[in-house]
């Protein structure tokens, strides 16, 4: 058990695998906020890289599949990494989980491959 929160990265398929199908990218995302739930309940607080680096690319008028893309999506989860405790890796292939894998390892972060593998935080009061 922890006592701190820790801000865990949950990192897995996004774009891999989908030949740029809105659909298919979409469902991606949705696997990935499914663990968000689990992260959340364990005491920690879960993010996705994706819930920064979209909105980053919305507001300067490109998609996931737009060139701009990739000078966004990986950049911004190296910044987020640089914030995190741990990532969450799910199952997949994917360069870019791959890659946020490999930062975790470099700044000594550790990385979990399941939700039962996260220590969970010691039960706080409520305010």
């Amino acid at each position: 058990m922890t006592d701190k929160p820790l801000l865990i990265l949950i990192s897995g398929p996004y774009r891999s695998g989908t030949d740029g199908d809105p659909q298919a990218m979409a469902t991606n995302l949705a696997h990935l906020e499914s663990a968000a739930w689990p992260v959340f309940a364990a005491g920690h607080l879960p993010v996705i890289g994706e819930w920064i680096a979209l909105p980053v690319l919305r507001s300067a008028g490109a998609g996931p599949t737009d060139a701009l893309a990739d000078e966004v999506l990986y950049p911004a989860a190296d910044r987020l990494l640089t914030h995190c405790d741990a990532v969450l890796r799910l199952p997949g292939e994917s360069a870019g989980a791959d890659q946020d894998v490999a930062v975790a390892h470099r700044r000594g972060l550790p990385v979990y491959h399941d939700v039962s593998e996260i220590p969970r935080r010691a039960p706080q009061e409520t305010r």
